[in-house]
């Protein structure tokens, strides 16, 4: 077991690293996240990533589940039309998960942002016989590959207080597809689990209460809800205890819970923001701890997995782009594959 004062001095010794002549870490992991974890530790990944030996050794080294970052988003599978699939990415992440021995969650069937204008011009009929198609299609594609999948993702608006307006409500209701798309998914894949899925929860605290009512109110209904996935891209600012006060009402549900893509930026958009890069790690540490440290309080039942959105800050969509300055350390290992900041709060967490 890692000694838990030397996990808490990292994040400050790593810093001090970073502007000393040394690019080595002071301290490396001794054991792997999936080692310290007695739940799974997870990462998304793209299909070009499994040509990349470091990632490769990084990946399989410490994590214990695999989410597609894109590839299983019907963006990639549909294409120009709602009877066209690609499977190509997916498959080849499945391949990969099975080879290595790794668990592999599904993600997303139904988003909001996605799928529009496959669908643009059917009617109510058509519209709803592609929505079943593409449901049984793709999860019954990976029954038995996929332990769980986020069935509905992103269904609060990012002000909070209500349901996105998209079109899949505009066809089937603000709740009614949501119903219909967890009961399709239960059909195809009757062991997955089905989770539904969104962000700024413990950011916006607003959002995080609509959308535990959400849950509740789908599941007084009957559909078949299996967990609560929490992206958890945390802001580093929030007040102490919000990310608890949040895991507290979740597991007031009964439900298992995913930290889902856990990234937490150093980067502002303020145009004037005084803090110091120390200041920002401290704050980064602090928050990413919280976070790991409330779902390690969860009843062990109801500890699902606890993902990050990339293994290196390199890998991040936070330094894709043109918004990437080359400094942002969202993730737990840096672009060399060593040990961050925010891997010292995690791993402190799960010891």
């Amino acid at each position: 077991m890692l000694d838990r004062r030397v996990l808490l001095a990292l994040p400050l010794a790593l810093v001090a690293c970073k502007r000393g002549a040394s690019a080595e870490p002071a301290v490396a992991p001794a054991r792997s996240l999936k080692a310290l974890a007695p739940f799974p530790v997870g990462v998304c990944a793209k299909s070009p990533q499994f040509e990349d030996p470091a990632w490769v050794d990084l990946v399989t080294a410490q994590f214990s589940q695999l989410t597609p970052e894109w590839e299983m988003k019907m963006e990639y599978i549909l294409g120009d039309g709602p009877g066209r699939f690609r499977f190509d990415g997916p498959d080849a992440i499945a391949a990969f998960a099975r080879h290595h021995g790794l668990r592999l969650h599904g993600h997303t069937l139904i988003w909001y942002a996605q799928g529009e204008q496959a669908f643009a011009g059917l009617d109510r009929a058509r519209f709803t016989t592609a929505f079943d198609r593409y449901i049984a299609t793709v999860a019954g594609r990976y029954r038995g590959q996929v332990v769980s999948w986020d069935v509905v993702n992103e269904p609060v608006t990012d002000e909070g207080s209500e349901l996105r307006d998209c079109h899949w409500s505009r066809m089937l209701g603000a709740d009614g597809y949501m119903i219909r798309a967890f009961h399709k998914a239960r059909a195809a894949d009757p062991d997955a689990v089905l989770f539904l899925n969104d962000y700024n929860l413990e950011n916006t605290p607003r959002k995080g209460a609509t959308f535990l009512k959400l849950v509740e109110r789908l599941m007084k209904t009957g559909a078949p809800i299996g967990g609560i996935g929490t992206q958890s891209h945390l802001d580093i600012r929030i007040p102490a205890g919000q990310i608890r006060a949040f895991f507290r009402d979740a597991a007031s549900l009964g439900l298992p819970i995913h930290v889902s893509e856990l990234d937490a930026s150093l980067r502002s958009e303020d145009r004037v923001d005084l803090r110091s890069p120390g200041q920002r790690i401290e704050q980064q540490t602090a928050r990413v701890g919280e976070l790991a440290e409330a779902f390690m309080a969860l009843p062990e039942r109801q500890r699902f997995a606890f993902s990050v959105w990339g293994a290196r800050d390199t890998d991040s969509w936070l330094r894709q782009g043109e918004r990437d300055n080359g400094q942002d350390q969202p993730l737990l290992f840096d672009g060399a594959g060593r040990p961050g900041p925010a891997y010292a709060a995690v791993a402190a967490a799960f010891a």
